[in-house]
């Protein structure tokens, strides 16, 4: 299975972004920092190809600070639908410092959003610090479930335990 078709990244879900802002402004004047994980749009109920970011990771162990944000690389989950990275300034400048250039080498799309941290205080970029337009997408992220049992299969376990 390929995460990136020919469609490529189509936008970022509007409740994806949403977290990421009010991460960032809870963030502030620290900056804020997170993973970027993406769903296929045919999941999504679109009639297209391509992936539409829908998740932002918060990684343990994430440090920061006025000026910069470090994700605990050994803390990063090995996730196929991983699709780049997405951080504040708190300075409010749209554009990747030198630093953000070294870590844009994973992932298709980075992005920054900027104090105030408002729906128009934000720049995506590609791998190569590159500004790239992304839509804002209405779409609902699957529920994903975290466990792959409910209460009907604990209740049958303690039943057998009982016996």
């Amino acid at each position: 299975m390929r995460l990136f078709r020919s469609g490529g990244i189509l936008g970022i879900a509007e409740s994806a972004l949403e977290f990421a802002l009010e991460a960032s402004k809870e963030a502030h004047p620290d900056e804020y920092m997170g993973l970027l994980r993406g769903e296929d749009a045919r999941k999504l109920g679109l009639d297209e190809d391509g992936t539409v970011l829908t998740d932002v990771l918060v990684i343990p162990g994430t440090e920061s600070n006025p000026v910069s944000a470090t994700v605990k690389t050994s803390m990063v989950p090995n996730d196929l639908r991983a699709s780049g990275s997405i951080h504040s300034h708190p300075n409010g400048v749209l554009r990747p410092s030198d630093a953000d250039l070294g870590t844009f080498g994973k992932g298709k799309v980075h992005i920054i959003v900027g104090a105030p941290y408002g729906w128009d205080d934000w720049q995506a970029f590609d791998r190569e610090g590159e500004p790239m337009d992304l839509d804002v997408v209405d779409v609902e992220p699957p529920e994903e479930a975290f466990f792959d049992f409910d209460q009907t299969d604990i209740d049958r376990e303690l039943r057998e335990d009982e016996w």
